[in-house]
């Protein structure tokens, strides 16, 4: 059972539903990004205040978004986008959504313009109160078509895999590494190296990319405490080449490494 708020509580959940969700006319699941709770939550504190629902009222109530665009065919873009998806993205109900550090501004840019370019709509940020980032979609469209197409609301319970159209070409390989790694990807300094790792709680997921590494020609790890891991240097120097991640985070620290410690 939720605890009873008191008076000051009350009013000011009131003030704040009243505002987001009658006189800005936010749809539930906007509120509940916004406000970094779950949508049962927001629909719970409207019944508790009172305020009656009205999805009618509100912009895209039973109508499509007209100027969303679903992908009619697999490309390099699609490919990272879902890379991007299985490391930091989240799809639940309305919102397609990809939540990212407080130091990776330029990262978020260039999530946000894939986002754009592949549905056609513009994607929109949001920052929290920890700085925090968060490029988001919303549309009912695009996360029923992203559920069809693998895609799935708690990934590590679904123990979630890698697309199979991904093995088709080596250049979804690539980009699909280029988006997962500059998610869920670190670059650490070994006493003898440098050596990149991924990280992952689906077990089928980090097989994928293991199986992925390999068929590209890298020599790759064995799963361990789920990461698996790229340590020799000619095979990191060539990740870096090739793969050519996007995250400034890893760039930089990658460069750092390499400069401090030049025979590693």
């Amino acid at each position: 059972m939720a605890r009873r708020w008191n008076s000051r509580e009350e009013n000011f959940y009131r003030e704040e539903l009243l505002e987001l969700y009658i006189r800005k006319n936010r749809t539930i699941g906007e509120i509940a990004l916004l406000l970094l709770v779950s949508e049962k939550t927001v629909f719970q504190r409207l019944g508790r205040l009172g305020i009656p629902t009205c999805p009618e009222r509100k912009d895209n109530y039973l109508r499509k978004r007209k100027d969303i665009r679903i992908p009619s065919e697999r490309s390099e873009d699609l490919a990272e986008f879902f890379g991007i998806m299985l490391g930091d993205g989240h799809v639940a109900h309305f919102q397609t959504m990809v939540t990212l550090g407080t130091k990776e501004y330029e990262y978020v840019c260039y999530v946000q313009f894939l986002m754009t370019k592949l549905f056609n709509a513009p994607a929109t940020v949001h920052l929290d109160k920890s700085g925090y980032h968060t490029v988001y979609i919303g549309s009912r469209e695009l996360t029923q078509w992203l559920y069809s197409e693998g895609l799935v609301p708690n990934k590590v319970a679904a123990q979630v895999d890698v697309p199979g159209w991904v093995f088709e070409k080596e250049a979804y390989m690539r980009l699909f590494l280029r988006g997962f790694f500059d998610t869920d990807g670190s670059v650490y300094k070994l006493r003898f190296g440098v050596q990149i790792s991924f990280t992952n709680k689906s077990i089928p997921l980090l097989i994928a990319l293991q199986s992925m590494l390999r068929r590209l020609g890298y020599r790759v790890s064995e799963l361990s405490a789920y990461r698996i891991y790229i340590t020799r240097r000619d095979n990191v120097e060539r990740f870096f080449a090739e793969v050519q991640p996007m995250n400034t985070k890893h760039q930089d620290r990658y460069e750092y490494l390499t400069r401090r410690y030049p025979s590693g």
